[in-house]
């Protein structure tokens, strides 16, 4: 099954993909797009586009497990992308993904604009990873 995951921001949102196995998650691209509306659209296309089954949404919880407006606004998106694409739409904890990245983008020596171009789209891609493990070590969606 083809997954698509988002890591949702206020200007730029990562998106990322896996193969039919769902064993690794790659970063895909990253849409520039401050609308919801715009963007849902945006994120219908790359998931058409790709043959996506699936998609999966970072959910910015607090550290201590809570939820504030990010974690909302999160969930509405989510919700507004079930409805347009028809697809199962899941919430993935997405709790310091974004340092991750970085991190990962670091240790390979991506640097200044490229990083900055690269970094949601590698954050949306952990989202992915971290949803796919799960799958492997539950047995289960």
């Amino acid at each position: 099954m083809i997954i698509l995951a988002v890591d949702l921001g206020k200007a730029r949102t990562g998106l990322a993909i896996c193969d039919k196995t769902m064993f690794l998650a790659s970063p895909l691209c990253v849409i520039e797009e401050w609308n919801r509306e715009r963007l849902a659209e945006k994120v219908k296309a790359e998931a058409e586009k790709h043959g996506a089954e699936f998609i999966v949404v970072g959910l910015p919880r607090n550290m201590d497990g809570s939820e504030g407006e990010s974690a909302k606004g999160a969930r509405e998106f989510a919700g507004m992308l079930e409805q347009l694409t028809s697809l199962p739409v899941k919430m993935q904890d997405e709790r310091c993904t974004t340092m991750i990245a970085h991190r990962y983008l670091s240790d390979n020596n991506v640097r200044g604009k490229k990083r900055k171009e690269s970094v949601d789209a590698a954050a949306a891609a952990v989202i992915l990873q971290t949803y796919l493990d799960f799958i492997k070590n539950t047995g289960g969606q």
